[in-house]
């Protein structure tokens, strides 16, 4: 047995702290009598006292909890004394709950429990979710609840959270678990396996932990643990022994290419639209005799191209112009290209005619069903297959091990973006989404990664993060900016996150913020959809100092990609523009058929041994177990500067 080092690490607990109501019931919140008129619409103007919460402000102005935090998203998470609320003015209904439906005085702890009043419409679901606790704990809580005989005015017992912070390292601890640091090599299947506990147990500790890197650090629970492992206090352990593990070499420098020789056959399929693209004419029907329509027959422009194929042909001119640059280079490269659009049976007719049965390479099919059908097959035959398009889930990477991801998941740039969010853990975080009614997991998720990683630099309870309600201007009258100025602080840096891709979203509420920023310190982060988005004022992106993480980088003072914006001119009359699908044609192509000259088979089920200089993406392959796909897990670094450059920003992610 290889010699191991133990760190002991002394950990200090602190709670997060609730305000505390008298032990003779619940502060009664004296209503305002001050109003206002902001856009036609009256509201109260309720300054915060201590002991008061969201909720009993809430029901003293009979108005529900979404309605109060609507107006006030600082609302979502806590009320501060002091503080002056926005409250829609309602008719005032005194209500007096029943004292068969309250907790008696002395059987509350109120260390232990918050006491909430049930208003109309609440159940336990919405109680765990307000509170953030599971429903469980809830009902675990209230032994003598029947679930489906709850009444309004009743009085029910939640858990308070606990949230434990190691403050000499800003860890997150908890006396349940000691860490594992991640060493070269391993996954988290080798890791449980080590430790003698399940991969489901193991993952469901570590739930935004997919593939660990050097270095990380692994929560490993006690009770699932060999009792050899241990130890009283947390533990960081290093040279532990790999077991099983799935062992992917990563190229050290730029693999330099000279010369190739062989042959290899590739298979593109692209939505290429030809059917639709082979109709040069047109219908006009803009004109009108006797008060009727002319249909009139009118022959399209020359240049005309079929809109939703334009990308997969500038991406299939990339492929074009990397198998010629391969070709000079001594490689025979015979392309079979096939125009695949959503169409199943299209798919199967093409596989079962054999056309694919001695390709060395596929790259597409774009669209998810087609994909399937496609990695099923080329999974038995052992033959690469790259998607080159983002896809919505990773549930094809699952059991097919030739799959090729090129395009990273939106939860890779999520998790970029937590990290880097985590470094200004002493400012004012804001979280932008239009999730209403808190059914989407992505959206949940993602808030999750951003708490988790601040709770590791502060306490819990300092974090300042406010979760802010996307709804569009009409919504409010145009007076949504008022809303979103709530949430921001005038005496700190605020970091604002649009958790969406949605186009309306994204430029309404730059806009807002934009103007916001006159007189706030305002930094934005969000997905990389926003650097191709053609409808936002350029300076805003500038001026709110812009960061994304994104796939697409391109350097033009680089001599390749010179060399490639020439030599696309001279070939389509045409420059790319930095969004063309035809640099990613290029990269994947350029990189899969010239890893595969090079390594063979080897290169399929180990892709880090092949580095080639790219013109814009990178590629860095890893996957779960051997018996699942590859995703590319490599983003950009992307700043938007108040100078009015465009650079990378590794920062401190680097």
């Amino acid at each position: 047995m290889m010699s191991r080092k133990f760190k002991a690490i002394t950990i200090v607990v602190f709670l997060m702290v609730t305000t505390i109501c008298s032990v003779n019931g619940q502060v009664v919140v004296e209503r305002s009598n001050e109003k206002t008129i902001i856009s036609g619409k009256q509201y109260y103007l309720h300054t915060v006292k201590k002991g008061e919460t969201a909720y009993s402000i809430s029901r003293a102005y009979n108005v529900t909890i979404e309605e109060l935090t609507q107006n006030n998203p600082s609302a979502v998470y806590v009320v501060r004394e002091g503080e002056t609320l926005l409250i829609p003015y309602r008719d005032i209904v005194e209500e007096t709950p029943s004292r068969a439906l309250l907790i008696p005085v002395d059987q509350k702890d109120e260390n232990l429990y918050e006491y909430h009043i049930l208003q109309s419409g609440e159940t336990v679901y919405s109680l765990s979710r307000l509170y953030g606790v599971a429903e469980n704990d809830i009902l675990n809580s209230n032994p003598d609840i029947d679930i489906t005989k709850l009444s309004i005015g009743m009085e029910i017992a939640v858990p308070k959270r606990d949230f434990k912070i190691a403050t000499q390292n800003f860890t997150v601890q908890d006396t349940a678990f000691f860490f594992h640091r991640v060493r070269k090599g391993e996954n988290l299947s080798s890791i449980a396996n080590y430790y003698g506990i399940s991969l489901r147990n193991l993952r469901r500790e570590n739930r935004n932990v997919r593939f660990p890197s050097e270095g990380d650090m692994i929560k490993i629970p006690l009770e699932y643990a060999k009792e050899e492992y241990i130890s009283e206090y947390p533990i960081y352990y290093e040279d532990i022994e790999t077991v099983d593990s799935i062992a992917l070499e990563v190229a050290s420098s730029p693999t330099v290419i000279n010369s190739l020789e062989g042959s290899i056959d590739v298979a593109v399929l692209l939505p290429l639209f030809l059917r639709e693209n082979s109709v040069r004419y047109d219908i006009d029907s803009s004109q009108y005799l006797n008060g009727k329509k002319i249909y009139k027959t009118v022959p399209r422009q020359e240049e005309w191209i079929y809109s939703r194929s334009i990308g997969f042909i500038e991406m299939y001119q990339g492929i074009l112009m990397a198998a010629d640059s391969l070709r000079s280079l001594g490689l025979t490269i015979n392309l079979h290209t096939y125009d695949i659009t959503n169409n199943n049976q299209e798919m199967r007719d093409l596989i079962n005619r054999g056309k694919l049965d001695n390709v060395d390479l596929i790259i597409g099919p774009v669209y998810s069903s087609n994909l399937a059908i496609v990695s099923d097959f080329a999974s038995s035959r052992n033959i690469p297959v790259v998607s080159p398009v983002q896809l919505m889930s990773d549930e094809l990477v699952k059991g097919n091990p030739t799959l090729f991801v090129a395009n990273p998941f939106i939860e890779v740039s999520q998790d970029d973006i937590a990290r880097k969010v985590g470094e200004y853990f002493d400012g004012n975080i804001v979280f932008i989404h239009t999730d209403t009614a808190g059914t989407d997991p992505q959206v949940k998720e993602f808030k999750n990664k951003i708490l988790q990683e601040l709770s590791t630099k502060i306490p819990y309870e300092e974090i300042r993060f406010k979760e802010y309600l996307y709804y569009s201007k009409s919504t409010f009258n145009n007076d949504s900016i008022n809303r979103l100025s709530h949430a921001i602080s005038k005496n700190m840096e605020n970091v604002v996150v649009i958790a969406s891709e949605d186009n309306s979203v994204i430029s309404e509420t730059l806009q807002e913020i934009h103007t916001l920023s006159k007189r706030n310190n305002i930094h934005v982060f969000g997905y990389p959809v926003i650097r191709s988005m053609s409808n936002i004022e350029p300076r805003y992106l500038f001026d709110l100092d812009l960061f994304v993480f994104s796939p697409f980088w391109i350097d033009y003072s680089n001599k390749n990609v010179r060399s490639f914006v020439e030599s696309y001119y001279s070939r389509f009359l045409m420059e790319p523009e930095e969004m063309s699908y035809a640099w990613l044609g290029f990269d994947i192509a350029f990189y899969f058929i010239s890893g595969i000259s090079l390594n063979g088979e080897e290169f399929i089920s180990n892709p880090g041994i092949h580095n080639p200089d790219l013109l814009q993406t990178n590629f860095k392959f890893m996957r779960e177990s051997v018996n699942d796909g590859f995703e590319n897990y490599f983003l950009f670094p992307i700043r938007y500067t108040k100078n009015y450059d465009v650079e990378l920003d590794y920062g401190k992610l680097n």
